[in-house]
């Protein structure tokens, strides 16, 4: 009897993983998904950024009698998968509008020559689609950034409803959702929609332990992100809230910083969006500014920071967005400058959102609030946001290394709720201060404001207070920018006022004058002539190729190989990361440059 054929399917996947990934076991909740995909059946794992989920589906398909069909969202995530599914000598294509090779593809997965298959989801819904897949034999449907499928998700894409009747079309094809976004009533949601059974539910932990996050409040954005980018030499992204200041700060880091960087948007022409979308990816030290349209496309694992120069829209896509940092497993930080003004508006969009999904996105807004706010562990509110227990301190965000002071600001806020009320609310925040500290200029004379009962009861000692306390009552919604730029009192203003609330605030720090690099240490061994002379071998074989380097090793693999100077082809194929295909491809090249140092 073939001694394969006896083999324990999970022991025969480690072999597989040792073979086309080079790894020599699976890690965190992977072993777990992989089983159930080998044994037919149908899952959603919820896994984090950096956890490998595209392993899941990827060593199996490598397995499996068939195609494995993946549905993702974007062309440029695809692409990128294909570039390293190839690497490792998998038999993988596309099938989108960009690929100018579709006939020959269809072809190979007719004649099941197909390890993988990878379709947007605005093919797959197609009634063509599904003929197409009637002419070959189907492994499994993996269906990537699968929080896309609900309503109730942070990037609801209605396509994704339409693959239930497309997979109940194979009722005998399991089926794999993944993704590393999503809430209970969202992962509910999810199997509801896809056809995947309760049971079918594995949830990793949420924890990056590798990002550092900090949150601070927005002075001078160029200074603050400028200064991220001093301290952290690697690749970067940059989050800005409208595309005009994806442009207007992209230009002016560029100028702060003396680095290559790049910006993103919809509005730029689709030929110079893609050229820099393709040189961030290649790059080693490039900063791309964007958009939130950018990021779901890219799997690059070297980005070493992520900025939002503005509050994101959610808990959960602050979770995605900073989860591409640090996927390779290095240190990596994550910076969130926000200002009340980002509340302000986001509150205003409120009234924009269909009435029946008004409540669930109050809801998300007050919880990003709660983030922006803590004086507690950032790490902390974020797993709890998620159903986890995690400890009181993570000893790797801003507040943990630097606890912020707390006072309970809630008389001070009585008197600042109190003088917009009694001014009319429709005066902004720099009226309101003159108010309360006693200022008599023209305006607040003309207006009678100096004679309202709020005049000048604010003491000197609490004035500094006055500008933190109206930024977190507006991000807690107590108070609410006019659109005229006035500000008048909503949600729990009236308790406030009441006493029937206490509200406490964080103490602003002093202007930091320098900051600690993030995430524990140097993620490279700068200096070590071998690992830099790695690198280059690496760039050389890339721009040979015509890859981006990390897709050639990981800087954990070059690590590895300058810490253990292997002398044999035997010995590098030992190394995390070096697999049959690499090995072959690429051994003699590295094997070469260790020797010579």
């Amino acid at each position: 009897m073939d001694a394969v054929a006896t083999t324990p399917p999970m022991d025969q996947a480690r072999a597989r993983l040792r073979e086309v990934f080079g790894f020599d076991d699976f890690r965190g909740v992977q072993p777990q998904v992989v089983a159930r995909v080998l044994a037919g059946q149908s899952t959603l794992a919820v896994m984090p950024t950096g956890a490998g989920k595209s392993l899941t589906y990827q060593l199996p398909a490598t397995m499996l009698d068939g195609t494995c069909v993946v549905v993702s969202p974007l062309i440029a995530l695809m692409h990128d998968q294909l570039r390293s599914a190839r690497a490792n000598g998998i038999a993988a294509a596309t099938l989108t509008s960009a690929d100018a090779d579709w006939r020959e593809t269809i072809e190979a997965f007719r004649a099941g020559e197909l390890d993988l298959l990878y379709v947007a989801p605005e093919r797959a819904s197609q009634q063509g689609f599904r003929e197409l897949l009637g002419q070959a034999r189907i492994a499994l449907f993996a269906i990537d950034e699968a929080h896309c499928v609900s309503e109730w998700g942070h990037d609801f894409r209605p396509d994704y409803r339409l693959l239930r009747p497309l997979m109940d079309a194979f009722p005998d094809v399991p089926r794999l959702a993944l993704t590393a976004t999503a809430d209970a009533h969202t992962r509910a949601d999810i199997l509801a929609q896809l056809g995947i059974p309760d049971d079918g539910l594995i949830v990793a932990g949420f924890d990056r332990p590798n990002i550092r996050y900090a949150i601070r409040h927005r002075d001078n954005p160029v200074r603050q992100i400028a200064d991220l980018m001093r301290a952290e030499q690697g690749p970067g992204i940059v989050y800005a809230p409208t595309r005009a200041k994806v442009e207007a700060l992209a230009e002016k880091l560029a100028a702060a910083s003396g680095r290559p960087v790049l910006p993103y948007h919809a509005g730029l022409d689709p030929a110079v969006r893609a050229g820099n979308q393709a040189a961030f990816v290649e790059s080693e030290d490039m900063v791309i500014v964007a958009t939130i349209a950018f990021g779901m496309g890219i799997d690059k694992p070297d980005v070493r920071f992520v900025a939002h120069a503005g509050v994101p829209k959610s808990i959960e896509a602050y979770y995605q967005e900073t989860g591409r940092a640090g996927r390779d497993g290095d240190p990596a930080q994550a910076v969130m400058l926000w200002g009340a003004d980002d509340f302000a508006r986001a509150r205003q969009r409120l009234s924009e959102v269909p009435e029946d999904r008004r409540t669930g996105e109050r809801i998300r807004l007050d919880a990003l609030a709660g983030l922006v706010e803590t004086p507690g562990c950032r790490r902390a509110v974020l797993l709890r946001h998620f159903g986890e227990e995690p400890p009181d301190q993570c000893g790797n965000c801003d507040n943990c290394l630097e606890a912020p002071g707390v006072t309970d600001a809630t008389e001070l806020a009585q008197k600042l709720l109190s003088a917009a009320y009694r001014t009319g609310q429709s005066f902004g925040f720099g009226h309101l201060q003159k108010v309360l500290t006693g200022v008599e200029d023209d305006r607040v004379v003309q207006r009678g404001h100096d004679r309202l009962s709020v005049f000048g009861i604010v003491a000197a000692d609490e004035a500094r207070l006055l500008q933190p306390l109206a930024r977190a009552l507006q991000a807690r919604g107590a108070l609410v920018a006019t659109e005229h730029g006035g500000l008048q009192l909503g949600g729990e203003a009236k308790a406030i006022l009441k006493g029937e609330r206490r509200f406490e605030i964080v103490v602003p720090p002093p202007r930091e004058r320098s900051r600690r690099r993030g995430g524990g240490g140097e993620a490279n061994p700068v200096g070590d002539p071998l690992f830099e002379a790695l690198r280059e071998a690496r760039r050389a074989i890339a721009r040979e190729a015509g890859v981006p380097p990390y897709v050639v090793f990981h800087d954990a693999t070059l690590r590895e190989m300058a810490g253990l100077k292997p002398q044999s082809l035997s010995q590098l194929g030992e190394i995390a990361g070096v697999g049959a295909r690499k090995l072959d491809a690429y051994g003699e090249a590295f094997l070469k440059v260790i020797r010579q140092h």
